[in-house]
């Protein structure tokens, strides 16, 4: 999949700094490491989606859980199923912690990903894998408020044939719904598990 458009958008309010995150260019990587957040986040909020079984959900149905949220697509060819992949395993590596944590998976592709496909999709990377999609304008919305860069790009002979360039970042959104920190790096099992044990640690 081309990358070269990569751009995430991650804003926090640091507690007495005022700082805000700009936007990373193409070829910039956010540091080693989990960025945790304090202060008012200004990613994440309210959502209608349907999950992979076809049933209607909001974000009040995660209230009281620590949801770890991934957006892709199911056509995606690699940065998708390598980035499930490594969260799936890291899930593993926590052990009885991995039950503090709901892995979700937006699509921004609602055109292709059907309840039906994001269900078989799911499956095939952790049982505890919930898959989230939507009407276009749902999924927009949802995008929208994680401030995910998402863009459709056509195939060079049939436009129909098209892929998506998006951003490959995991957030933990805490049991209040507000983000507690963000996962750039999602190349190394051992390394994501240890930032997720720590992220979770300085939950109340």
């Amino acid at each position: 999949m081309n990358l070269r458009l990569m751009i995430v958008a991650i804003a926090a309010l640091l507690v007495g700094g005022g700082m805000a995150y700009g936007l990373l260019g193409p070829s910039a990587r956010l540091p080693q490491g989990a960025t945790v957040v304090s202060g008012k986040p200004l990613i994440g909020g309210p959502f209608s989606l349907i999950d992979h079984t076809g049933k209607a959900v909001t974000d009040k149905d995660f209230l009281g859980r620590t949801m770890l949220v991934f957006f892709g697509f199911t056509f995606c060819p690699d940065v998708c199923p390598s980035g499930l992949q490594v969260i799936s395993a890291a899930l593993d590596q926590l052990g009885p912690d991995a039950q503090k944590i709901t892995p979700v998976f937006i699509t921004i592709d609602p055109a292709r990903d059907t309840p039906e496909k994001m269900a078989a999709y799911v499956s095939s990377f952790h049982p505890r894998l919930i898959g989230l999609t939507g009407s276009a304008a749902d999924v927009a919305a949802v995008i929208k408020a994680y401030r995910v860069y998402a863009k459709k790009v056509p195939g060079d002979r049939n436009p129909a044939d098209y892929t998506m360039d998006h951003s490959s970042v995991a957030y933990m959104m805490g049991r209040d719904g507000k983000l507690v920190a963000f996962f750039a790096d999602l190349s190394k099992p051992d390394a994501l598990a240890a930032q997720l044990r720590k992220a979770l640690s300085g939950q109340s």
